[in-house]
C-alpha cells in the first residue's frame, strides 16, 4: 500500500536517521492514524528491532500483565536472531538483553529499534520507566548508530511520561511527531490510491461519519457510493465499526469510562462546555482528576478549547472536534437502526440538519486552508464562535465562526452545506444584517467586519449576493 501524505513526516525521519548521532524519537497520535504504517514504510528493510506491546484491551482480567508483557518482549528477541536463554523478569533485564542484543549483530551501521505501543508495556507498578531511562541514559545515547523510534495512541502518555518527563528522560527526546488525522485533500489522494472514485462532495459526506483517519477510510468499498459504505460500516449486521466507539478508549486511556462521560456530554452541545459545567453533568471533580482528562482528550485531537469572542481566558469552552465520535454519539450509539438506515434517511430533515452542523465542524478542522482562501495565511489570526441570547426584546443571534485578524478586520463566516449553489432569500438576509449590526456594537471602529461566505459550490447571483464579500467553495477546502 502507497504511504499518503506525510511527506514532512517521512523527511524529517530519514534526515534523523542519516544523521551520525544518537536519536530517540516519539511518534504519536489519535489511535488508527496511521503511526506504525509512516515508520514501516518509511524504514522499510532498515528495522533493526522491533516490538509491539500487548493491547490491554486484549488481556483479560489485567493479571500477570507485566508477566505477558515480558514474555512477549523476550519472544520479539528471539524470533529476531537473539539467541535463546531465559525469559526476563523485569524490565531492566529485558532491555539488557536488548543491548546484548544488539552489541552482538552491530556492523557499525544505523541501527534502528522500533518499540511500538510503548504505553501499552509501562503496566502498573513494572518499573518499565526506570528501565528506559537506563538502557537510554546508560547505553543507547553513547553510541552514535542508535536511533530508538517508539510509538503509542495514548498521546497524554507520551506527552507526560516521555515528552515533559521530570525524571531521568528529561529533555532526551530528540525529535518529537505529532501524527494529525488526514485532511480533505489527503483523503481524496488517500481514495485515488484505492481506486475509489468519489465527487468532493460525497468525500466530504464521508468525513463526517469517518473524520480523516486513514484506517476507517480502508474500509471503503469501491464499488459501492459513499451512503451504502454508511450503512455497511455501522448499520448493518456485523458492522466494522459498531464497536470501535468503546475500543477507542479502553485502549488509549487509563480511565475510559470516565472519558467516554465527558465525549457524552461534550456531544450534546455544538458549541461545547466550560470545565465548570463539565463537571456538573459527569460528576468528575473538578482540579486534576477532570483536568488531566481533558487534557488526554485534547492532545489526542478529540476535544479543541477555545475561547468565545469577547471573552476573558478563564471562559474556555471545550468542545467535541472529532467526526468519528460525533457522528458515533449522533447516530449509532444506543440506537438499533435498520440495516439501511442511512440510504433511507439520507434526505429526512434531521440528517440534512445535522449535515449543516456537521459541515461547520469540518471548516473548522480546517482553518489553514480557509485563511489561505481568504489570502491572510500571514497575517496573525484567532478564530472563536460568538453567541448573544435573546430575551424579551431582541432575538438572539449566534456565529459558528469568526476570524479575528491583525489587519483591523473580522471575518464573519457563514458555513453552509447544499447540493447546488447557495442562494440568499429575504429571510436569510434580515438574519445577516442583524448579526452584522449587533457584532459591530461590540467592535471599535476601527474594525471592519467581511461577511463570509463557506458553501459546497458557490453563491447563486440574485439581489442579495452582495451580502457577502467573498466566497470560499470546496475546492478551496482541499487545497
Amino acid at each position: 500500500m502507497k504511504l499518503i501524505g506525510r511527506k514532512q513526516e517521512v523527511k524529517e525521519l530519514n534526515r534523523l536517521y542519516n544523521s551520525d548521532l544518537p536519536q530517540f524519537v516519539a511518534v504519536y497520535g489519535r489511535r488508527r492514524v496511521g503511526k506504525t504504517f509512516l515508520v514501516d514504510e518509511t524504514f522499510k528493510g532498515r528495522i533493526t528491532f522491533r516490538h509491539a506491546g500487548l493491547s490491554p484491551v486484549d488481556s483479560g482480567t489485567g493479571k500477570n500483565e507485566l508477566k505477558s508483557q515480558l514474555k512477549n518482549f523476550y519472544y520479539s528477541l528471539t524470533t529476531q536472531g537473539m539467541k535463546k536463554s531465559k525469559c526476563p523478569t523485569s524490565w531492566l533485564e529485558a532491555f539488557f538483553m536488548l543491548e546484548q542484543h544488539l552489541q552482538s549483530i552491530d556492523d557499525g551501521r544505523r541501527q534502528l529499534i522500533f518499540l511500538d505501543e510503548l504505553p501499552w508495556m509501562d503496566t502498573p507498578r513494572s518499573g518499565f520507566i526506570t528501565a528506559l531511562e537506563a538502557f537510554w541514559n546508560g547505553w543507547a545515547c553513547h553510541r552514535d548508530n542508535i536511533m530508538l523510534v517508539v510509538c503509542g495512541s495514548a498521546s497524554s502518555w507520551v506527552q507526560n511520561r516521555l515528552i515533559n518527563n521530570h525524571g531521568g528522560l528529561y529533555g532526551r527526546l530528540t525529535y518529537e511527531i505529532k501524527l494529525a488525522p488526514f485532511n480533505l485533500r489527503e483523503c481524496e489522494a488517500f481514495y485515488h490510491s484505492r481506486g475509489v472514485k468519489l465527487s468532493r462532495y460525497e468525500i466530504v459526506r464521508g468525513y463526517m461519519a469517518l473524520g480523516g483517519v486513514p484506517y476507517y477510510l480502508g474500509y471503503i468499498e469501491p464499488s459501492k457510493s459513499m451512503v451504502q459504505n454508511v450503512d455497511r460500516l455501522f448499520f448493518s449486521k456485523g458492522a466494522p465499526l459498531r464497536g470501535e466507539f468503546d475500543r477507542l478508549f479502553a485502549s488509549v486511556f487509563a480511565r475510559p469510562a470516565e472519558v467516554k462521560s465527558i465525549v457524552k456530554v461534550l456531544s450534546e452541545r455544538h458549541a461545547g462546555y466550560t470545565r465548570n459545567e463539565i463537571a456538573a453533568k459527569t460528576g468528575i471533580k473538578l482540579g486534576g482528576g477532570l483536568s488531566k482528562l481533558l487534557e488526554a482528550l485534547i492532545v489526542s485531537d478529540f476535544v479543541q478549547p477555545y475561547v468565545p469572542f469577547g471573552k476573558s481566558k478563564r471562559s474556555v469552552h471545550y468542545k467535541l472536534v472529532d467526526p468519528f465520535c460525533l457522528f458515533f454519539m449522533r447516530h449509532v450509539y444506543n440506537r438499533n437502526h435498520p440495516d439501511s438506515f442511512w440510504q433511507q434517511n439520507q434526505s429526512s430533515p434531521s440528517i440534512l440538519s445535522w449535515q449543516g452542523i456537521a459541515f461547520e465542524d469540518i471548516c473548522l478542522l480546517h482553518i489553514d486552508q480557509i485563511k489561505k482562501a481568504l489570502g491572510i495565511f500571514g497575517v496573525s489570526s484567532r478564530q472563536s464562535s460568538w453567541a448573544l441570547p435573546g430575551n424579551d426584546e431582541t432575538d438572539g443571534t449566534q456565529i459558528d465562526l469568526l476570524i479575528e485578524r491583525n489587519d483591523n478586520v473580522v471575518n464573519l463566516c457563514e458555513m453552509k452545506f447544499y447540493k447546488n449553489d447557495f442562494a440568499v432569500d429575504k429571510a436569510y438576509d434580515r438574519t445577516l444584517r442583524n448579526r452584522l449590526a449587533v457584532l459591530q456594537e461590540g467592535l471599535p471602529k476601527r474594525i471592519a467586519v467581511h461577511m463570509t461566505l463557506i458553501t459546497t459550490f458557490g453563491l447563486a447571483y440574485n439581489e442579495y449576493f452582495g451580502d457577502f464579500q467573498q466566497v470560499i467553495v470546496l475546492d478551496d477546502l482541499f487545497e
